[in-house]
């Protein structure tokens, strides 16, 4: 079981290239297998990320794969990380995260954001022009909705059921990488989510002038990939190619959206430029047990085992040593 005083969380995309070899309904099981160790040994949270007619198959219904993670397990906590609000008519949202909270006793955290990707507008038909007024109608509708009571939306008085497990509903958090974002998940939201530590102290900054609690600095990981092995040397050619496609993939959206440069993905220029950035690490238990030591009451881990295609193999071979050789002897 997880010791006292160390987060460990999961996150899954399920990006799913055709060269990893894995049909990607093997993927989703393996996926909902892992949850399930993760459930076992008291991780805190599984996240599941979202985006739209991505060619490796990059989850688009992560509310879908919450109701089968809720269904397998018992305590982990269910993220979605991030749903671009604009993207989703807001009443039918607030139905079916009622139902996905509901399934998991609530157990679901939502974090929406403005969406950035002009491809997955453009796929859905919908204007980028009024991403943040939708976010925030996203925010006031979903917490109208859990109320249960009848409120107004676009002209209509309506009503929605069922209601979530827990009163008020889930979690609501934004998340963003702009200063506009931060300041706005002060004021309308339950939290903020920063894509890069520094535009947290923007929501801070907010927060404070609202009279809020000091929410303290930002305590968290941003974007590393973890994986344990006895001999990483051997390993990291193995991971390498999933590593590439991740961050080939991310920098090349984030430079066609304009948002490279703000603690994003880049686009490498070689695959020793890539180990050198420290973003997708290969270390032996040891390596890891000292620094969870080191980092005291502080210590959180956040595994993405199937990152980038990474085969459900290779994934498990790094999380049966991160049980039997990190976590049974911290």
């Amino acid at each position: 079981m997880t010791p006292p005083g160390v987060r460990l969380s999961l996150r899954f995309d399920f990006r799913n290239p055709q060269f990893a070899g894995t049909s990607m309904s093997d993927r989703y099981a393996a996926a909902l297998d892992m949850a399930v160790w993760a459930d076992r040994l008291g991780f805190a949270a599984v996240t599941l990320s979202e985006h739209h007619g991505f060619a490796d198959g990059y989850l688009p219904a992560p509310l879908t794969m919450a109701a089968a993670v809720a269904a397998r397990t018992e305590r982990l906590h269910i993220i979605i990380a991030a749903a671009p609000a604009p993207l989703y008519d807001p009443v039918r949202l607030a139905e079916e995260a009622a139902v996905v909270d509901l399934l998991s006793r609530g157990r679901l955290t939502l974090v929406l954001a403005n969406g950035y990707m002009a491809s997955e507008f453009a796929m859905l038909g919908i204007s980028m022009r009024d991403r943040a007024k939708l976010t925030t109608e996203a925010v006031r509708v979903l917490r109208a909705a859990w109320s249960g009571e009848p409120f107004e939306h676009r002209g209509e008085t309506i009503r929605v059921t069922p209601t979530p497990a827990i009163p008020g509903g889930p979690r609501i958090l934004l998340g963003g990488a702009v200063e506009a974002a931060a300041r706005r998940a002060a004021h309308i939201a339950d939290g903020f989510v920063p894509n890069w530590p520094g535009v947290w102290e923007h929501y801070r900054d907010e927060r404070l002038k609202l009279g809020h609690p000091d929410p303290g600095p930002f305590i968290g990981t941003v974007g590393t990939f973890l994986h344990v092995s006895r001999d990483p040397e051997r390993d990291w050619p193995r991971i390498l190619p999933y590593a590439m496609h991740e961050s080939v993939e991310y920098g090349t959206h984030a430079a066609a959206s304009g948002t490279s440069g703000r603690g994003t993905y880049e686009v490498p220029d070689s695959a020793d430029e890539l180990r050198r950035s420290g973003q997708y690490r290969v270390v032996t238990p040891d390596v890891l047990l000292t620094e969870l030591k080191a980092a005291g009451p502080a210590a959180q881990v956040g595994l993405h085992p199937l990152m980038g295609g990474i085969p459900p193999e290779l994934a498990w071979e790094s999380l049966r040593l991160f049980e039997s050789e990190v976590l049974a002897r911290l």
